[in-house]
């Protein structure tokens, strides 16, 4: 079985505790044991290489607690040369911190600190098998990107870009350069973090019409402010404007594609200071000559920079600027104190939420707890993928079941991933055990646990983990408990992690690639008819079992398959009659 994205980051990073190695460490000590960083430095101050400009304030904290040199522009051999001689390291996004780096330093190396939002150019999974922590600065450019984002809107209506070209031109095209208003229009803000809801805003301000998508934006946060939240498909259905404030991850890359821009009410106008592989490139210069978009304003591109003939750079419908979301004087001076701040907390054993990997637990609770983190993320993940409409998810319960005394078995990790699956795909943030609980208050996710005590032996520390998230509307709609929640369940068979119920119904399928759920009414042959057309279309499949809640009635299909089918393949097991509904989950 494959270990999940960032699982590593969990459980690797080089720290050491208060209890020395020589004794052994049990679980009920766990919780109260201090993490310490421990930094090679003979006692005197640690060493702080800036590798990209930093702000002064920054620069100025870094030294009062450290010896710091700043050495810009370093080539690879360069800063693999002189990395062994630094306890942390300062980037932006110009710099690689590849593998080649972590080998360099010899173990020196103890903190990165990545001056900005996105951690792209750090190789977190070389970082972590190091021992070096990795941080970055997530809050301080919120305003700029905000601002930014309100700046390249107004532009684009009004074609400020084009015009001021054509008149340097020698020319004078009033009737041309022709704008549109922004008041009464709809703006769909796609991401209600802090930047789009700070975009939200000012967009209120100027007179438009704001709707929102984002399955973590808080209710009362977005009353607040005066935005509807409303599903993808009324978001990008009905908007004049669109604004991107998305993380590029596996579920956001390339989310605006042709598919999605046929949806789109025509004339549409876009607008991303997000990241630039969250629109298909090409798909929207297809879109702008087809006049499906009338308009867009790009500050992120999927290549950066882009090379010189791109076409949609190039395209006059198109304003263009150099990423500069973040580039603002005060937006630069707050990065870099934040980053400073961050780095020196981490010098000083400090772990603060804008951490990206976290700390080492005993050796003998990740080797007992591993295929319950594995289930309990997955868990989360599925869960989270069976929500739909624009309510948001706010409410989430996690149900263990053990034998064990509550003394005797630390959640933590299980929670802590739980979140992970539940929040980490559609978000520019990490989950660990360090920050999980932090990320699920900001973004007004409630999670409860239980404790389920069951008779029998606690040789395994956990019999099975249920997830159930309440307040939601579910896509498949047996997946839904007596209650109304949408329930998943999920226990470790000999090894491997499975989901045994959805909703009412008991299945019995192993969580590895993906899973097809599928509700039927319960007659002879729908294994095969399903089968065959996942075989005629070379999709592998890995398990398969039905749960019904009597013979003859109704029954749910779960079907594990190592690769994603074609929507055609998928179409096609819809149209099977007796199937009354169903759903595709990645994992």
């Amino acid at each position: 079985m494959s270990t999940p994205l960032g699982l590593s980051s969990l459980f690797s990073s080089r720290l050491y505790t208060t209890t020395p190695s020589a004794f052994p460490i049990h679980r009920k000590e766990f919780n109260r044991r201090r993490i310490i960083l421990v930094t090679a430095g003979g006692g005197g101050k640690p060493t702080i290489l800036v590798a990209e400009k930093l702000g002064q304030a920054g620069i100025d904290l870094l030294k009062k607690h450290a010896n710091v040199e700043c050495s810009y522009d370093l080539s690879v051999e360069e800063l693999c040369t002189k990395i062994s001689l630094w306890d942390a390291l300062i980037v932006r996004s110009g710099t690689k911190v590849g593998r080649d780096v972590f080998e360099s330093s010899r173990g020196r190396l103890k903190v990165v600190g990545r001056a900005g939002v996105g951690i792209d150019n750090v190789d977190l999974a070389a970082a972590t098998e190091y021992g070096c922590l990795v941080v970055n600065a997530p809050t301080a450019n919120t305003v700029a990107a905000a601002e930014h984002g309100i700046a390249l809107l107004t532009a684009m209506a009004r074609n400020v870009a084009q015009a001021d070209a054509s008149i340097k031109a020698g020319k004078w095209m009033r009737s041309k350069y022709v704008g549109v208003s922004l008041v009464g229009k709809t703006l769909a803000v796609l991401g209600f973090g802090k930047v789009g809801s700070e975009v939200a805003r000012r967009a209120r301000g100027l007179g438009m019409h704001v709707i929102t998508h984002d399955p973590y934006a808080p209710a009362d946060r977005a009353r607040a402010i005066g935005v509807e939240l409303v599903s993808f498909e009324v978001a990008i259905s009905t908007a004049d404007f669109i604004s991107l404030h998305l993380p590029l991850t596996a579920a956001t890359s390339k989310m605006l594609n042709d598919e999605t821009f046929a949806r789109m009410k025509r004339g549409v106008r876009i607008v991303n200071v997000a990241r630039g592989g969250v629109i298909d490139e090409d798909a929207l210069l297809r879109a702008l000559d087809s006049g499906i978009v009338a308009q867009a304003a790009l500050d992120v591109f999927t290549v950066e920079p882009p090379v010189k003939d791109n076409k949609l750079v190039l395209h006059e419908s198109v304003t263009a600027t150099p990423h500069l979301g973040a580039s603002t004087m005060e937006a630069q001076e707050g990065v870099a104190v934040e980053i400073a701040e961050a780095v020196v907390g981490a010098l000083r054993g400090e772990l603060a939420a804008t951490a990206v990997n976290a700390p080492m637990v005993p050796p003998e609770v990740l080797r007992e707890l591993k295929p319950y983190v594995v289930l309990a993320e997955k868990l989360g993940r599925l869960a989270v993928q069976l929500v739909t409409g624009g309510s948001g998810v706010d409410a989430v319960k996690v149900t263990y079941a053990s034998s064990r005394s509550p003394d005797d078995l630390d959640t933590r990790l299980l929670r802590a991933m739980v979140i992970k699956g539940l929040i980490e795909p559609i978000s520019s943030v990490f989950i660990n055990l360090v920050n999980s609980d932090y990320v699920a208050k900001q973004r007004g996710v409630k999670i409860s646990e239980e404790r389920m005590v069951l008779d029998g032996s606690p040789e395994d520390p956990i019999e099975y983990i249920t997830v159930r998230i309440a307040n939601v509307e579910s896509r498949f709609a047996s997946a839904l408990s007596e209650s109304g929640e949408i329930k998943v369940e999920g226990r470790v068979k000999q090894g491997v992690p499975s989901l045994t119920k959805v909703g009412l119904f008991g299945v019995d399928v192993s969580l590895e690639g993906s899973v097809i759920l599928c509700r039927q009414v319960d007659q002879p042959g729908m294994i095969g008819k399903v089968g065959s057309i996942l075989g005629d279309e070379n999709v592998n499949v890995s398990f398969m079992s039905v749960g019904r809640i009597a013979p003859g009635k109704q029954a749910v299909m779960a079907i594990g398959v190592d690769e994603q089918p074609s929507k055609e393949t998928l179409k096609k097991i819809g149209d099977i009659s007796a199937i009354e509904e169903f759903v595709f989950l990645k994992l």
